[in-house]
């Protein structure tokens, strides 16, 4: 694909010779116009810990560090008022902390633009990440792919949350801090989890 200027460029000075069949045919040809499909992907707890274990729970974008979901509803579970959060995310009454440090899966190709739910087109990244990028490509963004974290260097509080639910079975609040116990535990061994810190 040619630079965007010069193919805006070459759209106008074709308009300009009065010729809008030639504009429009370098526009498809040199500058098309996608519909973004509008399919929405559900990726169960298995699927989405297994690709943030594999990418270490950082933001492969930003090469920031994610934390293990249920960490942040914990905190704001037993610290409401420093951690708010609202099921709709809604901004004034959520914390920042969601935005930059849950961990989401992105396709680094978009579906919109042909990409697939194969594990090697997903991808860790922050919800504000997630939400920048959307249906455009790294290229367009001028974003680069960071390198996997290491897993004992930092894995997302993954460990502590489990010695954590583990100590008292009453932290074991809700169906969604239960879900994700029941997924740690199933996923990854005893010897795992308990050597983290």
């Amino acid at each position: 694909m040619k630079d965007k200027d010069d193919v805006i460029k070459t759209i106008c000075g074709a308009l300009s010779e009065g010729n809008i069949a030639d504009a429009s045919d370098i526009a498809r040809r040199e500058y098309p116009f996608f519909v973004p499909s509008l399919v929405t992907r559900n990726f169960n707890e298995t699927q989405a810990l297994r690709i943030f274990v594999r990418d270490g729970f950082v933001d492969r974008y930003s090469g920031k560090h994610l934390l293990f979901p249920p960490v942040l509803r914990l905190l704001s579970f037993l610290l409401p008022k420093e951690f708010p959060f609202h099921r709709n995310w809604k901004m004034k009454e959520t914390h920042p902390i969601y935005w930059e440090r849950f961990p989401t899966l992105d396709h680094i190709i978009p579906i919109a633009r042909g990409g697939t739910d194969d594990a090697d087109n997903l991808i860790s990244t922050s919800m504000l990440r997630n939400s920048a990028k959307a249906n455009w490509t790294l290229e367009e963004l001028d974003w680069s792919v960071h390198p996997p974290g290491d897993m004992d260097q930092w894995d997302g509080m993954l460990s502590w949350f489990v010695k954590y639910m583990e100590k008292d079975r009453n932290n074991m609040k809700g169906k969604y801090l239960d879900r994700w116990y029941r997924v740690a535990r199933s996923l990854y061994s005893r010897d795992f989890l308990w050597t983290k810190t």
